[in-house]
């Protein structure tokens, strides 16, 4: 059975950084694409950032580039979401998810997280 869970969500204020992880179990995890999508209160999901299976290419939601990193440690069965200069605007539940292909659209991937809050205050 699949499992995929998120934790490192939280209250920071603007300006502050979180650093989210996702591990991923009952699945190879290097035949794998990976990606984190958010959805924010009233909002469509929004695919927030991508990398492919080997981490050598990532894509990002224009609006985050520069402040978030994509990676990941194969050895580990893990994803990361750095994110810094945090916007009121990125608040939202991040969802982690593993998939087939590498887009920034929710149909390109076959296993999803809880999710985890993030908040961020002006």
């Amino acid at each position: 059975q699949v499992q995929v869970a998120e934790s490192g969500g939280g209250l920071v204020q603007a300006g502050e950084s979180l650093r989210l992880s996702c591990t991923a179990s009952g699945l190879i995890y290097e035949d794998y694409h990976m990606a984190w999508f958010r959805q924010a209160p009233g909002k469509e999901r929004e695919g927030v950032a991508c990398i492919d299976r080997r981490g050598g290419s990532t894509n990002y939601l224009d609006s985050v580039k520069d402040r978030f990193t994509i990676s990941r440690d194969n050895a580990k069965n893990t994803l990361y979401l750095q994110m810094d200069s945090l916007k009121p605007e990125d608040t939202g539940m991040y969802y982690c998810a593993a998939g087939n292909g590498c887009g920034l659209y929710g149909r390109d991937y076959n296993y999803w997280g809880q999710g985890t809050q993030v908040t961020v205050s002006s």
